[in-house]
This record gives C-alpha cells, structure tokens and sequence, in this order.
C-alpha cells in the first residue's frame, strides 16, 4: 500500500514538473509575408535557433511565413493588442503610425548596401525604432529586403516611357502611389498575400520587388519582363509587440536583442549571396530582364524629385535633415 502511495506520489509530481516547465516555456509567433526559402525568412529561422540554444528551451520561435497570419497591416493591429508577439516588415509601412518611416520608402535615397548597413545600425536607426514604443511596437534591428525593380506582363522596359499606362501592385503607403503615378502608370495597393492572383487574373499588370521577393513568389510564372531599376532599397524591422516584451526578463529581453543582432548579419550575407544566382534563376524561368541605361535612370530619377520633395515635407524637416547628414558623411 505505501508502495503504491510513493508511486502514485512521484507521477504526480512528474506531471506537475512538466506542467511546470510548459508553463515556463514561452512560445513567439514570428511572421513576414516572404516565401520560406526567402532571405527574410532564413534570417528569421536562424534567429529562432540562436534563441533556443541561448535560451536552453524556454523560448520557442515559430516562423510564419507567406503572410500565413494576414497580411502587413492586419499583423501591426495584431502586434500592437499582444495577440502576436513578433514580425519582420518593410519599415516605411509604419509611415501609417509615425509619418517619419516613409524616408525609408525615398526613392535612389541609398547608393549601395554598405551604406544602408550604416545608417539603419547607427544612431539614426535606431532612433526611428524609438518612435514606434509608444504605438506599442520595439525594434530589436532591421533585415534587408533589397533593392527594387519593376517587372510586368505587357512589354519590356527600355526607357523610362515604357513604364507608362502600366498598372503596377504597390506597398499601400501614400509615397509607393506617388512615385509611381509620376512615371504615368497606374499605382494599385494591395497586400502582398494578394499579388499572385492578382497577375495571374490581370487584374495588375506587374509589380516592383527585390529579386529574392519575386523568385520566392514565384512570379516568374505570371510575369515576363524585368527591368532592373534599383529605385528603392527597403529595410526591414525586426519588431516585438510591446504589450508581450514588457512581460519578459531583463534575461529573456537580452536573448531576444542578441539573437536579432545575429541573425542580422546572417540574413545580409544571405540576401546579398542569393541576388545574382536568383537572377540567373528568374532568366532560366522565362523572365526577360533589361537594365536602365544611365540618361534613362538619370531621366527616371528627375521624375522622382518632385515625389520626394513633397514626402520631404510630409515626414518632417528634422528627420529628412538627419538623414542627409548622415549620408553626407558617410560620402565624404
């Protein structure tokens, strides 16, 4: 009988040791709307290795990929009521919460990704992450998306006039729709979980993205010309609902920045790796691609001017001020 006791005793206090540590265990729904296979992506599966090595187990990443929770704006509402803890998204989407993130969205405002590299790492960087604390959002860092070009299903791109009467899917954000009705096409937002469908019914007739974003979509299937524009380089921030980081360890908090910081470096080395061999892909794929000659880029640029001198005003003198400095010395 007292036999039967002790047993009985050690499994339940088993169970309770396991309930226990469930109950430790925090698990983080981490999303993005790229493809798995896409840089983003292996940089968010490389960040949730780093916290479950660091973390001995007690912190658990579950990547979504593919817009699998909604799409950009339904993942903000979400991060924001603590309903979902962590995503990866282009940082002139929080234009919607602070006007100041549309300079990222500034067309040719980068020259290269070194110089990116500087000034999203740097002071500046992390002073706009800052702005989103008290919309209830923290940015442990920015990924990279790339640069930009235009691909569409109608006819290749020589000039700047091609691009004209094209209707074009773009990022739901005032400036994406200005620059690209001043190049006379037809601006369309739409959520990216959406695009696909999109170009395969007509309803757009093409798109701008990275090459990494439009091989992992697989756009190459609904699109057959690309024109190598380099228009616009996007960062992209690594951000944690508020409501759950306030919730956390000091501990928990530093894993989490660690990890971020890490997984940085390797979804950079990754993206920049994969663009030239994706493009080679997209080529093998059926897609033609033609490149801008400079007075054609030097003419597309002109037609921004106007679009980033009215943005200039909208984002606020202070911010555009801060970032021209730093480009300025980081070309000096």
């Amino acid at each position: 009988m007292k036999r039967l006791f002790l047993k009985t005793l050690v499994a339940a206090l088993s169970v309770a040791a396991v309930g226990l540590a469930q109950a430790q265990t925090k698990t983080i729904k981490f999303v993005n709307q790229n493809a798995k296979g896409h840089p983003i992506v292996l940089g968010m599966e490389k960040f949730a290795e780093i916290v479950d090595a660091k973390s001995g187990g007690k912190l658990k990443v579950q990547v979504f990929p593919g817009g699998a929770l909604g799409s950009d704006q339904a993942n903000v509402s979400a991060l924001q009521g603590g309903t979902l803890e962590m995503a990866s998204m282009n940082s002139g989407i929080f234009a919607s919460l602070v006007k100041d993130f549309a300079i990222y969205d500034f067309p040719f405002l980068f020259a290269n990704p070194a110089e990116a590299d500087a000034v999203v790492d740097g002071s500046f960087g992390k002073s706009m992450h800052a702005k989103l604390e008290e919309k209830g959002l923290v940015g442990l860092g920015y990924y990279e998306l790339g640069f930009r070009h235009i691909s569409n299903s109608k006819r290749p791109i020589t000039k700047v006039e091609d691009i004209a009467g094209l209707k074009l899917r773009v990022i739901p954000n005032p400036i994406n729709i200005d620059w690209v009705s001043a190049l006379g096409a037809n601006p369309t937002p739409l959520p990216f979980p959406e695009l696909y469908a999109a170009l395969e019914q007509k309803a757009v007739d093409g798109q701008e993205n990275p090459v990494a974003t439009i091989n992992g979509a697989k756009l190459y299937e609904v699109q057959k010309h690309l024109a190598l524009t380099y228009h616009q380089y996007n960062p992209q921030s690594i951000v944690v609902s508020k409501k759950f980081w306030d919730g956390l360890s000091a501990g928990d908090k530093k894993i989490l920045q660690d990890a971020a910081t890490e997984s940085i470096k390797f979804q950079r080395e990754q993206s920049r790796t994969l663009a030239g061999s994706l493009l080679e892909t997209l080529k093998q794929n059926g897609m033609q691609v033609t490149e801008l000659p400079a007075a054609e880029v030097a003419k597309l640029r002109e037609k921004m001017k106007p679009v980033i001198a009215k943005h200039s005003a909208n984002v606020g003198e202070a911010t555009v001020n801060a970032m021209m400095a730093e480009l300025a010395r980081l070309r000096k």
